[in-house]
């Protein structure tokens, strides 16, 4: 499967069954009081012929009428002009108020159930995200997935009932104006109507430019969010290397970009506009020209034309800006149709049906005759066999890009071997439910992630049913203690972002306890200590003793002193296991790769540990 968000092709966007069917779980617990938002829509829709309805009687009766005219009902008599003359003002006063209750409770209902279906909708995308191989987040930028997985279930979802609603309220409204043109002139409905129909054939031709300038302008957006976030995250190195024109010139670029999709969705769809007035305006004028034929011929009293005239405006109006409204409506369609080909996506490494519990390692770990790659036909490691013993520590070395962080990432499976094998105990770790997999090993990274929050949650991050004892050895062993005692708010210190307030060798020792408290009797570190200085080094290294005590440990590492520790060394080179042995065994051979590592970086740091540098 393809991760790269950047390639959509919103394949659904016209499918409008298929994804009112996708989202309708997301609306299910939402659906009585959307029915209810639905409800009021119908009479929302056709009180807007109520107004053009009352034109008839006030123009025939109060302006028109006399002052001997009657009306008899149930053996009362009033004269209309009087009568209407009073309780027509009122009764304007009274729809408004209605109509003005009724689209507030609308209002209320479309906010309310359009936020409950988004925050529903980006609850699942993101445990969706959260259960997404390394992989994707290796092929997308910050900006796209960002982009896709908030700002287009937010148009997807948040819309849709608004949407409905309009278009409910837009039809009973449509109905009941008809109605009104049907009631006051059947001949000059006719008119009316047919030149309605032909002012919206239009609108068919501009779905397809929607979508395709409407995920353009997601991949544009997403770039730009990127560009925010490596601004944010890399100022110091655009500062020290001025790079602030350059992220400049980037920004302008896209905005620019941004500019011209939107100017091209505009001319291919704000034509329709002026084309619907004109459209609209030829059918009013053909209304009045045989309208006043009616009128002189006696067919038709005023007030009936005054109606039907006013409702035939109304009855324009949503027809001139259809163009727009469906424009938004085909957007909600095509985010909808972008976001669930979010939840379409399927990671590829997940746990088997009939998956192992994974036990506490007893014997070995075997990578056999293993091959892999991250792009294809570009091999990282080629037929690599090794085997590691229980509390075992062995150390990765080799030249940079040879392929030692690989091998430790193969281990819980952040990705899965092309072919070959990776066996704790003689079992297939492929064959392991993943989560227990995962709790049986620990990672500590040269640049370990730090989640804002506190200090204590930073590190219960590893066990959070921790007991408050196991936390006090966990910080002891890790060296933290005197640097947390010297905090005015000790462990409930909050780190920053990334744990940006924290040096390295302190980031370094929240993490080597967040690993200690996880307690996996496997540990993998990934040049731990190669970002710090000597005085920092040493403490951490201390951590790390504490760490790896009796645990099978890889190590990838660049300080001497930490690979002449471990029990073997395993040179790995062009993506293959060169040598293998302790690191005496490995300097006997004469032209060796790790002799010739060791000649050309080790020896200097040897000389400057002996020196006490």
């Amino acid at each position: 499967m393809d991760y790269r968000l950047k390639d959509t092709t919103s394949k659904d966007a016209f499918n409008y069954s298929y994804l009112i069917k996708r989202i309708y779980p997301y609306i299910k617990p939402v659906l009585g009081r959307a029915l209810i938002n639905l409800a009021i829509a119908i009479p929302l829709g056709l009180l807007d012929g109520v107004m053009a309805l009352a034109l008839k009687p006030y123009l025939d009766h109060v302006v028109n009428g006399s002052p001997n005219d009657t009306w008899s009902f149930m053996g009362f008599t009033v004269n209309p002009q009087a009568f209407l003359a009073a309780i027509i003002p009122f009764g304007i006063v009274a729809f408004a108020a209605f109509q003005g209750i009724l689209k507030y409770l609308s209002n209320y209902f479309t906010d309310w159930t359009g936020n409950k279906i988004s925050n529903a909708l980006k609850v699942d995308l993101f445990k969706k995200l959260t259960g997404l191989d390394p992989q994707f987040y290796d092929v997308n930028s910050s900006g796209i997935v960002l982009t896709r997985f908030l700002t287009d279930p937010e148009t997807a979802s948040k819309t849709i009932i608004e949407s409905l609603k309009s278009f409910i309220a837009t039809i009973f409204g449509l109905v009941g104006l008809v109605g009104v043109l049907l009631y006051t002139s059947w001949k000059l409905a006719i008119i009316g109507v047919t030149v309605m129909a032909i002012a919206v054939t239009p609108v068919v031709f501009i779905r397809k430019r929607i979508k395709k300038v409407s995920n353009a302008t997601m991949v544009v957006g997403g770039n730009m969010t990127t560009n925010f976030n490596e601004t944010f995250a890399g100022n110091k190195i655009m500062t020290a290397y001025n790079l602030q024109e350059i992220q400049n010139n980037k920004f302008e670029k896209q905005i620019n970009e941004q500019f011209h999709l939107a100017m091209s969705l505009s001319k291919r769809v704000g034509w329709m506009s002026p084309i619907m007035y004109t459209v609209c305006s030829i059918g009013i004028a053909l209304v009045m020209a045989y309208g006043n034929h009616l009128i002189l011929s006696g067919e038709l009293s005023a007030g009936s034309f005054a109606a039907f005239v006013t409702s035939l405006l109304l009855l324009y109006k949503p027809t001139k800006t259809l163009g727009n409204t469906l424009t938004s409506l085909q957007n909600t369609f095509v985010a909808m149709s972008r976001t669930f080909e979010l939840f379409d996506l399927v990671p590829q490494i997940k746990s088997p049906e009939k998956a192992f519990s994974m036990r506490p390692l007893e014997n070995t770990i075997e990578f056999k005759h293993v091959y892999f790659e991250y792009e294809q036909n570009t091999p990282v490691l080629k037929d690599l066999n090794l085997t590691v013993n229980k509390n075992e520590t062995i150390a990765l070395v080799g030249n940079s890009g040879g392929g030692k962080s690989t091998v430790v990432n193969l281990l819980p499976r952040f990705y899965d071997v092309k072919s070959g094998s990776i066996e704790f105990d003689g079992i297939d770790i492929r064959n392991f439910d993943l989560k227990s997999l995962r709790d049986n090993i620990a990672f500590v990274f040269q640049d370990n992630f730090m989640f804002s929050g506190t200090i204590r949650e930073n590190i219960m991050m590893g066990n959070k049913n921790a007991t408050a004892e196991q936390l006090e050895k966990a910080i002891e062993m890790a060296h933290l203690d005197e640097f947390i005692d010297a905090l005015e708010n000790g462990l409930d210190t909050i780190v920053g972002e990334r744990g940006a307030t924290l040096s390295g060798g302190q980031r370094q020792r929240v993490a080597i306890a967040r690993a200690i408290l996880k307690d996996a009797p496997i540990v993998i570190l990934d040049e731990a200590t190669s970002a710090l200085d000597n005085k920092s080094e040493a403490i951490v290294q201390r951590a790390l003793d504490n760490l790896i005590k009796n645990k099978t440990v890889f190590v990838i590492a660049h300080r001497l002193s930490t690979i002449k520790n471990a029990d073997r060394i395993a040179v790995i080179n062009e993506g293959e296991l060169a040598e293998l042995g302790t690191h005496d065994q490995l300097m006997m051979i004469e032209n060796g790769i790790y002799r010739n590592l060791y000649e050309m970086q080790f020896k200097s740091q040897e000389t400057q540990e002996i020196q006490g540098i």
